[in-house]
């Protein structure tokens, strides 16, 4: 007999966690076109009003529908990135902010933490408002701090910058780290009753490596992640990283010395999710499982079978939680996501 579905955020934290229990849902995120295709509801047109009462009802649109597919928990951060160039650098259409001494010492950095309050606040108190009982969100801060160092210096520039200007290189990666811990020190005073699982999305590679040198990495991400991590678990909460790419390179120092509890994103081009779960399934909670072709490709029988067996392979391991292996973007056909969570309820029968 299937149970009635009633959120528990406990269930991902657990997995997070890498304990052994049911298998819960989990997406990086859910794209409001997916949403109000399947809705009828125009949420982006709620977020754009962006007042208070507007606010609201997004966000609990958000919780209906996710509650209503049979998660937990949804995710949303507020984008660091957004103070920069909104993305424009990071998507590699944008100018570099900063190639000299000058720019970096003109830029506002001591108005970042109030530049981010002012455009989020007002969403983390509409979240708080509308979440139902039983979920909360996963993410907060975001993005990670390579994806905000290429917002400030896009990625061709930057790899210019680290041998023109090692100094300078330094200085940058330094300071938007003194940022994320402000930012993320405030965030967590203020609304960690909201957040099951701190995380945030820092792609650091692409199908055949990392995309900096793992030197690189290990200088400047790995000990700021570790610094972000040890806040978040300063407020007894796991936090998760989601990092797409061929990564293994670093993973060992990222488990090892930052101390994240989780990772997501898999391709089965780089790696199944079977790889993932060999390599660290003792060690970390492994998020995702469902590649994206099979996803957007695959007729409904294909994407059951295919849902099945991740389904039956990750419950073999403890801190599992099954989703696609990116996120549920616009591209996704809202049929063949839904047939992906119908499959895993059934498996599951809840």
């Amino acid at each position: 007999m299937e149970k009635i579905f009633a959120p528990d955020y406990n269930r991902i934290v657990n997995a997070a966690l890498n304990r052994k229990g049911e298998i819960p849902l989990y997406e990086h995120n859910i794209h409001d076109d997916v949403i109000s295709s399947i809705t009828g509801r125009d949420t982006e047109a709620l977020l754009k009003e962006g007042d208070q009462s507007s606010l609201e009802e997004y966000f609990k649109i958000r919780a209906d529908f996710h509650i209503a597919h049979g998660y937990d928990c949804y995710s949303f951060e507020g984008c660091i990135t957004d103070l920069v160039q909104q993305g424009a650098g990071l998507m590699g259409h944008g100018v570099s902010l900063i190639k000299t001494e000058a720019d970096f010492n003109s830029w506002p950095w001591n108005e970042q933490p109030n530049r981010y309050f002012e455009k989020f606040g007002p969403m983390f108190n509409a979240i708080r408002k509308t979440l139902p009982p039983g979920m909360k969100i996963i993410g907060g801060v975001g993005n990670g701090m390579f994806e905000t160092m290429q917002d400030f210096v896009p990625f061709t520039e930057l790899c210019y910058l680290e041998i023109d200007n090692p100094d300078l290189f330094s200085q940058l990666w330094k300071k938007i780290e003194e940022s994320f811990l402000l930012i993320w020190k405030q965030f967590l005073e203020n609304w960690s009753d909201i957040l099951a699982i701190g995380r945030f999305g820092d792609d650091l590679g692409f199908k055949a490596s990392t995309l900096i040198k793992p030197d690189t990495i290990r200088e400047h991400v790995i000990p700021a992640y570790k610094n972000i991590v040890s806040l978040v678990h300063s407020h007894d909460m796991p936090f998760l990283l989601h990092s797409c790419g061929s990564i293994f390179d670093v993973m060992e120092d990222i488990i090892t010395i930052t101390g994240i509890d989780a990772k997501h994103s898999n391709e089965d081009e780089i790696a199944p999710m079977t790889e993932w779960l060999e390599r660290y399934g003792s060690r970390i909670g492994n998020f995702g499982g469902v590649d994206m072709n099979v996803l957007c490709l695959e007729d409904e029988a294909g994407i059951k079978s295919y849902v099945t067996e991740r389904y039956h392979e990750m419950l073999e391991y403890p801190g599992t939680a099954i989703g696609s292996g990116n996120q549920i973007a616009d591209y996704v056909p809202p049929e063949n996501f839904q047939t992906m969570v119908k499959t895993v309820r059934e498996l599951r029968r809840f």
